[in-house]
């Protein structure tokens, strides 16, 4: 060690001199804020479980009128456009509940363009006649 080295003033003890890193702690958005993101993002999660529940009993409806039965994957199909939502909403809250109001608001945006691109996959299946694996 050279003299160049060694620390000129007091050394430090306690806490920082085990090695606790001294970056500053940034808080959590405040709770007010946090269920505000979520309320508001809420409302169009929420629009689109209503959208697949009408389309769950539009087209029984329609199946019935027409004198068809939905497949079991049709149904498998609609259960999951009702529960995509719900499910891609509580992941969103999960991952940002800790995190900075801006950091929640792209998590509840990227959150809602994934069930809008699930959404259209759903609709498109049922207009275009299902898949013909034959």
């Amino acid at each position: 060690m050279t003299e160049a080295s060694v620390p000129t003033g007091p050394t430090p003890t306690g806490p920082t001199a085990a090695g606790v890193d001294r970056t500053p702690v940034r808080s959590a958005t405040p709770l007010w804020l946090a269920i505000t993101i979520a309320v508001v993002f809420g409302v169009f999660y929420a629009y689109d479980v209503w959208e697949a529940v009408g389309n769950l009993v539009g087209l029984n409806i329609t199946a019935n009128e027409l004198g068809v039965a939905i497949t079991g994957g049709g149904w498998a199909l609609l259960v999951v456009g009702i529960a995509v939502p719900l499910l891609v909403f509580g992941t969103a809250f999960w991952l940002g509940r800790h995190r900075a109001p801006l950091a929640q608001v792209v998590l509840f945006l990227a959150g809602f363009a994934l069930v809008q691109v699930l959404a259209a996959d759903v609709s498109a299946f049922f207009e275009l006649g299902g898949l013909d694996l034959s």
